[in-house]
Formats: C-alpha cells, structure tokens, sequence
C-alpha cells in the first residue's frame, strides 16, 4: 500500500483508508479481524465520527486499542465533530442540529480521545458545514487542541468550495483535507469547483462512498465490467482505481465490514487506468460525450 502525505504540511496517510461508520453492525471479533486486515494490506488509516454507531463505534474500535496497545503505534486516526441529534446517549439534544462552538468542538476532541483509547488524534474534521459556523470560534478550537498536541492536523467534511476558503482564511495553519462524497455514480465534484478549490490550496480530497454506496449506476454498467476484465480486475477496483487517476490524488474510504473486501480493495492501487479509458468510462456515466 501507498502512503502518501494527504497535505504538505500535513500528515503521511494510507492512499485508502478503512471507513468505520457500519462497524457496529457486527460483533468486536470481526472489528478486531478488519483492524489486522486492514494493517497486514497497508491500510493504516482508519476514519471514523463521534455519532458513528449511534455515538458507540469510537468505544468499540477503542477497546481493541486499550488490549493491544501496540496498534495505534502502526495507524493514523481520523474522526469528525459537529453533528447532533436525539440519543439516549445524548439526552440533551432534542432536535438534530449542528454545533461547531468551541466548547463543543473542544469536548468533542476531548470525548473521542476518550472513546478510541488513544492521547492524540491524527486528523479533526468538522462533519457538516453549520449555518451557524463561526471561522473564529473553529480556528480558536483547532488551535487550543493543536498547541495541546491533543489533535495534530485538522480539516473538514463536506465543505463546499467558498465554505472551505472562508474557515482556511481563519485558520494559521492548513485544512489538510476536505472529505467529499464522489463515486461513479456521484461525479459532481469533478465539475463544481469541489476538487480544484483543494488543489488550489494544496490539500488533497478524502472520498467518502466511493462505490457509491452500492447504489446502481444511472447507466448500463456493461462497459465497467468489460473495462475490469481488460485489467484483471473486479469492478470495486476499478471503481476505486478511476478515482485515484484524478490529480486531485484522492484517499478513498471503503466502509465496508467484511475483511475479504478490504483485501480486495488494497488492490485496487496497483491499477493504473488508461486515459481513453477513464474518458470512456466517464461518458458512460455521463450517458454522452465530453463536449
């Protein structure tokens, strides 16, 4: 597996990283079981949020952590704050809202420390862009956790293009990354600013749902599998493969529970798609040709 910096001055990543949003849908032995598969293909990167698994997946992943300790040495840990709704866990909030406060953010870092057993964080994101968001309040908060050393690199989710240049205004130090939803059935952001904005500032995207969470393609999906045919390959890593030809240099998180996909996956790095052919997979998507 590669890794490589997801940011210049930011931190060294595996080029796909494991996604642990479904994590609590099965048992802490196969969670155990994805952990080492992941880390024996390379995939050292493991992303996660603090309602994953309504507020729980952190604990699960971080009760591996605390019975081998020795495993947090060989990863990097990514979470996001800033999203809340009604939970017995969280019987305070009434209504599904967002809060990036610098209280909330700060106990947010705090609470995931807790959760994943670990005594700093990798990457801090901001989940979803807050009507509410203060740039001041979020770059005070980063920088109270950075000169902590409780959090060393921060960046956000879901940020539109203006949205992520107005907090890196704020921001003394760069926003590593911006995780977007992009997929063969999901090519917005090739086209809405969404990639270029972060190649302009240097950071490199995070692609969540990159086989686009399973959904059908809008076309007729015989092409794709002719073209993984002509690449010895299935059509998850060629899915994965298109999407890391973009210069963007994407990170794709593969979400899913099964450690015979992760293998699968970790494969999918050593395809190196041919132009005409990413282009002709693109107007198939498309459904016509490139202007």
């Amino acid at each position: 597996m590669v890794i490589e910096k997801i940011h210049q001055q930011g931190p060294a990543l595996s080029r796909i990283i494991a996604g642990a949003w479904r994590w609590h849908t099965v048992s802490a032995d196969v969670v155990e079981r994805l952990i080492h598969t992941s880390l024996d293909q390379g995939i050292s990167s493991f992303d996660h949020a603090d309602i994953y698994g309504d507020h729980g997946n952190e604990e699960i992943f971080g009760n591996i952590i605390r019975r081998t300790p020795s495993l947090r040495q060989r990863m990097q840990l990514i979470t996001k704050c800033g999203i809340k709704f009604p939970s017995t866990k969280r019987p305070a909030t009434r209504v599904k809202h967002y809060d990036t406060s610098r209280d909330h953010i700060l106990w947010s870092a705090e609470n995931s420390l807790r959760m994943l057993g670990t005594d700093h964080l990798d990457i801090l994101l901001i989940h979803r862009p807050d009507p509410l968001l203060n740039p001041t309040e979020v770059a005070e908060a980063f920088a109270a956790l950075k000169e902590q050393g409780k959090v060393l690199y921060f960046g956000v989710s879901n940020f539109t293009p203006s949205q992520f240049r107005v907090l890196q205004k704020y921001c003394s130090f760069p926003l590593v990354t911006n995780q977007i939803e992009i997929s063969l059935s999901r090519i917005d952001p090739l086209f809405n600013g969404d990639l270029d904005t972060l190649m302009e500032f240097g950071a490199r995207p995070m692609a969540w749902s990159p086989l686009g969470g399973g959904k059908p393609l809008p076309v007729e999906d015989r092409l794709l599998f002719n073209q993984a045919a002509k690449y010895n390959a299935t059509y998850s890593q060629l899915s994965l493969a298109w999407l890391m030809k973009h210069p963007s240099f994407m990170f794709p998180i593969i979400g899913t529970t099964k450690p015979e996909r992760i293998i699968e996956s970790a494969k999918a790095i050593t395809l190196d798609i041919d132009k005409q052919d990413w282009f002709e997979i693109l107007k198939w998507v498309m459904g016509k040709e490139m202007p």
